[in-house]
């Protein structure tokens, strides 16, 4: 069982703040649920921990659990409340996309329906989708590739990853997700160089959570440093932009 102590980024009576590593499960796997999972990890060292909000298996980065019943209701109740990224709780995520945006900064506003196909991705889906907004910063041109800062309005599952490949970004390393644009010279070039990079896993990593505490009522604010993985792939791709 992985030592849990070096992930975490912050604890009190109330909370734990966890920098999660990719590659595992934030709760049991349906399948096997005698798979390691962080939350499972997490109470054997610290007692009962209640899961506010979860990553995927292959992302990485911070994420919150509550000690206490009435902690999980109140970050619950911000989870559910947060309408923008100026107040109130909010995540920003860092993702290396395959392509070269024209935007500097942009929102996407595409509905989606989750687990719409026979693969269970979210789809865009105009008549039946529910209101999804994810907007996009460019952090760094990195040649064919670039370091994009999203912020969620909404929390639907896999929101970055359909709304990133809906407008021709496909993340790095999506095995479900791919552009619905016609695939350009440049990102097969860009396809076969992400053959040779440290990273593959898909480059998401949850990089910054801001909220509230639930009993003090501070704003808190936590950022996760990026994994091995991530970090050298921007930096290989620095070097040869």
């Amino acid at each position: 069982m992985m030592d849990t102590g070096n992930l975490i980024l912050y604890q009190d009576d109330s909370l734990l703040v966890v920098n999660k590593p990719a590659g595992l499960r934030t709760i049991p796997d349906g399948y096997d649920p005698t798979l390691p999972y962080l939350s499972g990890m997490l109470q054997e060292q610290f007692g009962r921990v209640w899961v506010v909000h979860r990553l995927d298996k292959d992302t990485s980065g911070v994420i919150l659990f509550a000690r206490t019943a009435k902690a999980h209701k109140s970050l619950n109740e911000q989870f559910a409340q947060r309408d923008t990224h100026e107040q109130g709780l909010r995540k920003e995520y860092h993702v290396i996309v395959v392509g070269m945006p024209e935007f500097e900064k942009t929102q996407i506003t595409f509905p989606v329906r989750v687990n719409g196909d026979r693969k269970h991705r979210t789809v865009i889906d105009h008549q039946l989708g529910k209101p999804a907004q994810t907007d996009l910063i460019v952090a760094r041109r990195l040649g064919l590739f670039t370091l994009i800062s999203a912020f969620l309005h909404s929390g639907y599952t896999h929101q970055i990853r359909a709304h990133c490949a809906a407008i021709g970004l496909p993340l790095l390393n999506d095995p479900l997700y791919r552009s619905l644009k016609p695939v350009s010279q440049a990102q097969i070039r860009a396809q076969e160089i992400s053959l040779t990079l440290p990273i593959r896993r898909t480059a998401l990593h949850a990089y910054r959570i801001t909220f509230q505490h639930p009993e003090s009522l501070e704003e808190l604010a936590f950022a996760a440093p990026y994994p091995p993985d991530f970090q050298s792939t921007l930096e290989t791709l620095e070097k040869a932009a």
